[in-house]
């Protein structure tokens, strides 16, 4: 039995059955770094030997019968914008580079009372400011599906270390996309839950009216079991929502019977790979013939997301980041004349181009004279496009489409053209707008055998009917596979070393 390749849950239940301690399964994890972590640089930040002490603190509670959920001793990995009480948290960031915090984030601490033993921290673009995990100030990540090709971002690290069997589950954050992208390019589950479901407390902001937290997993199980064990009220949160509807593993069923499911017309213009859309019409057509009612329907303003979504995240990034100015914490310049150039300096060597950009663009949009012509006006295009999914929902459960609109590109393609790389987007950060529900599970390959994502958005607070209608296409879909052969040897392509 190969421990790497077994789910969340599938270990889990080994470990409840003494099968597999809690200390073979870390140790697992540890050894597939050893082999895969080179190339694929995941982590930033691993503490192997406070992690080996923590598993046997968890076993001695698994023996004793304290702990008994289904992540009970499953290792798991943590964005690296999640903070944890004494290990280094850098958002990928130099400025953050020394910054090990004082306590731990709610969602974080949420898994660690569910037994889940937190391994690492994962590598990201830069303060979440990014699609391909390339903008990080600690290397790049790659794609373990094809070395030379990006594991999409910002979360790309959670989603690489899950498909390269590095991690059994991991948390990321999703503020435009940043689960469901990485999730889509890398083959495997990503879930944004409704916003205020999971709290934010100890989630480094980048846009405080987009984030949210969420699970990347193997399967959808996983994810349902993910979710269910992080999502809680939370005082300490102000945008927090009191739920009681949280049993998420409930809708584990296979029942999309009478379920509406559209899909949009608008995305599938033109941009869209025809591999991808294909992909993602067979996937629809699986949930008909399973007793889905699929149709198509106009949801309008799809084009208006990028530029709305855009300017608001910047503008929120560009107040969120002022409080990195090198006094309190994490970096400061060696050399500066005075407060102010000092200021200047920590933050001009501290903060990488992409997330200059964007507190220049935030810094002008909110600027007097321009704040009514941008920011304002997008956040009347936010309530329109709020308006289209409530006229959407009004009619359907759920809606279908996909969440990129190609497969992974080659790593360096996307830094090359930002514009390029925003309008990437465009399937995914219209549900951070309108603050539902969504999940990204794989759905096909493309020609080169890379996988392509199919994204489910719900209405807010049904990740229920979300859950069951992946699990049902996921059931129906079969097994999906992952980059590597049973052997689990790792093939380095030319050149790619390192």
């Amino acid at each position: 039995m190969e421990l790497r390749k077994l789910t969340a849950a599938g270990l889990a239940a080994k470990i409840k059955t003494k099968e597999v301690t809690v200390m073979q399964a870390a140790q697992a994890m540890f050894d597939s770094m050893e082999e895969r972590e080179g190339l694929y640089h995941c982590y930033v930040t691993v503490d192997r030997e406070a992690a080996l002490k923590k598993a046997e603190e968890i076993q001695r509670s698994i023996d004793s019968g304290d702990l008994a959920g289904p992540l009970a001793g499953v290792p798991v990995a943590v964005k690296d914008n999640l903070c944890t009480r004494g290990l280094l948290t850098t958002c990928s960031s130099k400025i953050l580079g020394n910054f090990i915090p004082p306590y731990t984030a709610e969602a974080v601490r949420n898994l660690e009372k569910a037994g889940a033993l937190v391994i690492g921290k994962t590598n990201m673009d830069e303060f979440a400011m990014g699609s391909t995990t390339e903008t990080s100030a600690y290397g790049i990540t790659r794609n373990p599906w094809d070395a030379g090709r990006v594991p999409g971002g910002s979360s790309g690290g959670s989603a690489a270390a899950v498909a390269a069997e590095e991690c059994f589950a991991a948390l990321g954050s999703d503020t435009g996309g940043s689960i469901r992208q990485p999730a889509s390019f890398c083959g495997v589950v990503g879930m944004k839950p409704t916003y205020g479901t999971v709290s934010r407390y100890g989630l480094i902001a980048y846009g405080s009216s987009l984030d949210q937290i969420g699970p990347i997993s193997k399967d959808v199980t996983d994810c349902a079991v993910m979710l269910e064990a992080i999502a809680s009220h939370d005082e300490k949160d102000s945008t927090s929502v009191p739920r009681k509807d949280t049993d998420f593993t409930s809708a584990l069923t296979e029942d999309v019977q009478g379920m509406r499911i559209g899909i949009p017309r608008d995305y599938f213009g033109g941009g869209l790979d025809a591999d991808v859309a294909e992909a993602v019409r067979r996937a629809a057509g699986i949930l008909a013939k399973k007793g889905a009612v699929v149709e198509e329907f106009d949801l309008s303003l799809v084009e208006y997301a990028v530029p709305a979504y855009y300017t608001i995240a910047a503008a929120e990034a560009s107040s969120n980041l002022e409080r990195f100015d090198g006094i309190k914490y994490g970096y400061r310049t060696g050399e500066y004349t005075g407060m102010h150039n000092m200021y200047k300096k920590s933050r001009s060597e501290g903060f990488g181009a992409e997330v200059k950009r964007r507190i220049m663009l935030g810094s002008f949009v909110l600027s007097s004279g321009y704040y009514d012509a941008y920011y304002l006006k997008a956040l009347k295009v936010k309530a329109l496009i709020k308006k289209a999914f409530d006229r959407a929902f009004s009619g359907y459960d759920l809606i279908l489409g996909p969440v990129a609109p190609t497969t992974a590109p080659k790593l360096g393609e996307s830094l090359a053209d930002p514009v390029k790389m925003y309008l990437g987007d465009i399937y995914t950060i219209a549900v951070n707008l309108a603050g539902l529900p969504a999940v990204s599970l794989p759905c096909g390959k493309d020609t080169e055998g890379l996988p392509i994502g199919l994204q489910l958005i719900g209405d807010c607070f049904q990740e229920k009917t979300v859950i069951r209608a992946a699990y049902t296409y996921e059931k129906a879909r079969g097994e999906f596979g992952t980059p590597f052969p049973e052997n689990g040897s790792v093939t380095v392509p030319e050149g790619k070393e390192g």
